[in-house]
């Protein structure tokens, strides 16, 4: 990691989250008004051995930061490992990498829920074809069910409907 390489690579390239970590721990430092030396004595009180040429050297892409390094550093500025790697232009955006997480989380989260929904309906779809005499009232229930947990949900997130 060279000068050069910092020059000349764009900022906030996710796939080159050391160097996103070195910017983002240097402006971390900055922004908090600290040295090198009171960043180094922070990280040795939290249990992550650090001398400030260290900071210096890791910062200005002189020396390679290992995993238990880039956790101390999170840890000592109070972010996620994830949002300490990332681009540094989102994170000096405020919460911007903590909302991308939690996006990502959710989409995850919802992808999940999408995937069992799917699965779960064919077995059921496929119980139906083995008991079609039952086919028209589970139908109904399912519907039913699925209208009322919808209508419950849209009253959680925006309240209840105005009455005419």
């Amino acid at each position: 990691m060279s000068d050069d390489d910092h020059e000349d690579a764009p900022e906030g390239v996710l796939l080159k989250g050391e160097d996103n970590a070195a910017k983002r721990i240097k402006a971390e430092r900055e922004q908090r008004g600290w040295s090198t030396t009171t960043l180094s004595d922070r990280l040795n009180e939290a249990g992550y051995e650090m001398n400030p040429s260290g900071v210096w050297r890791i910062e200005n892409g002189k020396r390679r930061i290992n995993l238990d390094e880039a956790i101390g550093f999170a840890e000592v500025f109070g972010v996620s490992l994830s949002n300490l790697v990332g681009p540094p232009a989102l994170a000096a955006a405020g919460r911007a990498m903590e909302l991308i997480d939690t996006v990502v989380a959710a989409n995850a989260a919802a992808q999940r829920a999408q995937h069992a929904y799917r699965r779960v309906n064919a077995e059921l779809i496929a119980y139906l074809d083995e008991h079609p005499d039952i086919r028209e009232e589970a139908n109904a229930v399912v519907s039913n069910a699925i209208a009322e947990s919808t209508m419950k949900i849209n009253q959680e997130e925006f309240g209840l409907p105005p009455q005419p």
